[in-house]
């Protein structure tokens, strides 16, 4: 790979994750100062989506931290961060309805969803050792170890794809559930829609990076293969 090749690729590696974070935080900070017109707390859009669907036993818990909302299939419980939990906001209706948009998922087995789940210990495995086989492949000049290390990172870049049908999936309930239950009105859908897209970008970014982290080392494989 040629220098210049090499500098676009650290590039788009340092630059993308950033721009996507800074973007997501942007968006969020925007419209979380802007009031939703059914003025209903996070905790109660998740709520009414849930009781609308009728996922009565899902519940719904505070905590602490910025954007750090999430289901939990396991436990069955969205939980909210303060901000978005208490927050009467656009950004607050938006991410709420995207975390239940989760719960909904789980309890029609979404597929997407299922295997992301069945690929979670392979994926953990994968982003832990992977980086150490490939390191000892390439000190020791052992092909075969090489491999193996990269096919650990596949699995783990596996489930950085898996998740963005997931979270598109989500994001596309969210807003039918917003409308649907008149959470939201017709001139806040473009906000809603913004402030779901932004969140989006992370998991595309981390997808695009993850995928040129394997490429990079799937050539450097090659090369290796090559000189022998």
């Amino acid at each position: 790979m040629s220098l210049s090749a090499y500098l676009i690729y650290f590039v788009i590696l340092l630059v993308l994750p950033l721009w996507a974070n800074m973007r997501v935080r942007n968006t969020y900070k925007k419209y979380s100062q802007i009031e939703n017109s059914s003025m209903m707390t996070g905790a109660q859009v998740a709520r009414k989506i849930l009781d609308e669907n009728g996922l009565y036993h899902v519940k719904i818990e505070e905590v602490n931290g910025m954007l750090s909302d999430h289901y939990d299939p396991r436990s069955k419980v969205v939980r909210l961060s303060s901000q978005n939990y208490h927050g009467h906001s656009q950004a607050a209706a938006a991410v709420a309805a995207h975390e239940v948009g989760h719960a909904i998922q789980d309890a029609q087995e979404y597929a997407f969803l299922r295997f992301r789940h069945a690929l979670v210990p392979v994926a953990n495995l994968g982003s832990n050792m992977s980086f150490f086989l490939i390191l000892a492949g390439m000190l020791l000049e052992l092909a075969n170890l090489f491999l193996v290390g990269i096919i650990f990172m596949a699995a783990a870049v596996l489930f950085q794809l898996v998740t963005l049908p997931v979270e598109f999936d989500a994001s596309n309930r969210a807003m039918n559930q917003l409308v649907a239950t008149g959470v939201i009105r017709s001139n806040e859908e473009r906000e809603t829609k913004k402030v779901l897209n932004a969140a989006a970008l992370t998991y595309v970014a981390a997808a695009v990076v993850a995928l040129l982290e394997l490429l990079r080392f799937v050539l450097m494989f090659v090369a290796m293969n090559n000189e022998e």
